[in-house]
């Protein structure tokens, strides 16, 4: 099996989270953190910094890694190996592009806004987020599988709490 890697980033406040609807492309129609696949000769941080930039317009020099989550397709041999990051610190300002700058060449695919924790749009989101996404509110760290029939049905799945997370 081949890996691919990817990142996703979740800003955060207290109360509230900062998600970006899919606007085309794989998740088109989701709500989801800010992330994608980490380019040749990137950190997978520096990867996750990337795609926060070009998907929220915001910058965060405070990434924590809090989760690994792996993804297989039935009929699919590569598994996505997502690594999950929070912030509660940024800069810049949240915004749409409308892609005119080479920096933000992917930005007009996410529209930020602001979800308070108790009304994050789980039924708009990948069907996975349901079970992984409570533990990142408590702020746990985790670690999980997910095996997909096409890109609603989850056929089996496996996630665990931990303490620390060596990738």
């Amino acid at each position: 099996m081949l890996n691919k890697l990817l990142t996703l980033v979740l800003v955060r406040e207290p109360s509230r989270v900062l998600l970006g609807l899919k606007k085309k492309g794989f998740g088109e129609g989701k709500w989801n953190g800010f992330g994608g696949k980490v380019e040749p000769g990137e950190t997978i941080l520096e990867g996750a910094k990337r795609e926060l930039l070009e998907e929220s317009g915001v910058v965060s020099n405070s990434l924590e890694e809090i989760g690994l989550l792996k993804f297989e397709f039935v009929g699919d041999p590569q598994i996505l190996e997502v690594h999950v990051f929070t912030s509660n610190t940024f800069e810049g300002e949240i915004k749409e592009s409308d892609g005119s700058t080479r920096i933000f060449l992917h930005f007009a695919e996410m529209r930020p806004q602001w979800f308070y924790t108790d009304k994050i749009p789980l039924h708009q989101m990948w069907a996975d987020d349901k079970y992984w996404f409570p533990m990142f509110l408590k702020g746990s760290k985790f670690k999980g599988y997910f095996l997909f029939e096409g890109h609603e049905k989850i056929v089996k799945y496996q996630l665990d709490e931990v303490e620390k997370l060596n990738s």
